[in-house]
């Protein structure tokens, strides 16, 4: 899949990446037509647990969760590695984990664990010559494998534009595929990484931040390579999830909301019963 994720990089056009916190979005992703889907811990950690995204799950739940979207999907995934979960031997587990998984594409981060979203307060950072270092472990553990590996600095929120983009620049010298500067709410940082940082990086826009407000050409334009939307589907579901919960307790039934579902048939069509039911119809006596 990394092969793919290169075509798609090699286009021209900016790859629009929406976020999916479980394997069922991630179909729901490939169906409505994007070129690749996004494997976000934030997302991972709420359908999981039902908890915030502060470093609570490991590598290997993170692994299978990408194994069970890779196994739903035909299309590029690229997944949150969070830190790598330790030292050199475990950042290369990690990588060869994915790797297994059959993802396109992961994004290590500069934080110290434990490591919490790019959107809150509070982020602490590793010095950028041990990320820096941590990052070319990654890309020698990948060896011959499609793998792409993306540098991504929590820097902005917690030291500056100045300090995110020297290291986003560092980490491009180190020789990832990509680097992600996180933790971008305003226009104008948005702006300032496409100016100072050369070279295929990633932006991720959050949904209610100034930064929403550009479109995905105004993005293209300013010469990113791709775009996450990584919590767009899920603030989607948990708020049309309360609307008919609220329908369900207010009227005792949920008839007013029939509009806002999908029927038996439209979800059995998303899940593949069909392709079961024709592959059971094949094989049973």
């Amino acid at each position: 899949m990394g092969a793919k994720l290169r075509n798609l990089l090699e286009g021209g056009e900016i790859v629009v990446v929406p976020g999916a916190p479980d394997a069922l979005t991630a179909r729901m992703v490939e169906r409505a037509g994007f070129p690749a889907v996004y494997m976000t811990g934030f997302g991972a950690t709420a359908s999981r647990l039902g908890m915030p995204d502060i470093g609570l799950l490991s590598q290997t739940e993170m692994t299978e969760h990408a194994r069970n979207m890779t196994r739903a999907v035909a299309i590029p995934v690229i997944a949150d590695a969070d830190t790598g979960y330790g030292g050199p031997s475990n950042i290369q587990r990690t990588v060869r984990e994915y790797v297994q998984a059959g993802v396109a594409a992961i994004h290590l981060e500069d934080q110290v664990a434990p490591k919490r979203c790019g959107q809150l307060a509070g982020i602490r950072l590793m010095g950028a010559e041990e990320s820096i270092l941590r990052l070319r472990c990654a890309l020698a553990a990948r060896g011959e494998d499609d793998l792409l590996v993306i540098g991504r600095t929590d820097a902005l929120p917690a030291a500056g534009i100045e300090e995110a983009v020297r290291r986003a620049r560092l980490y491009r010298e180190a020789g990832v595929d990509l680097v992600f500067v996180d933790g971008i709410k305003a226009v104008a940082e948005v702006k300032a990484v496409a100016r100072a940082v050369p070279g295929p990086k990633v932006v991720s826009i959050v949904d209610g931040t100034e930064a929403a407000a550009l479109r995905v050409a105004d993005l293209q334009e300013l010469g990113f390579s791709v775009v996450l939307y990584a919590v767009s589907t899920l603030f989607s579901a948990v708020q049309a999830i309360a609307g008919t919960l609220e329908a369900l307790r207010r009227d005792g039934t949920t008839q007013g909301r029939q509009g806002a579902m999908a029927s038996y048939a439209e979800f059995s069509e998303i899940v593949g019963l069909p392709v079961h039911k024709a592959w059971a119809d094949r094989f049973e006596a």
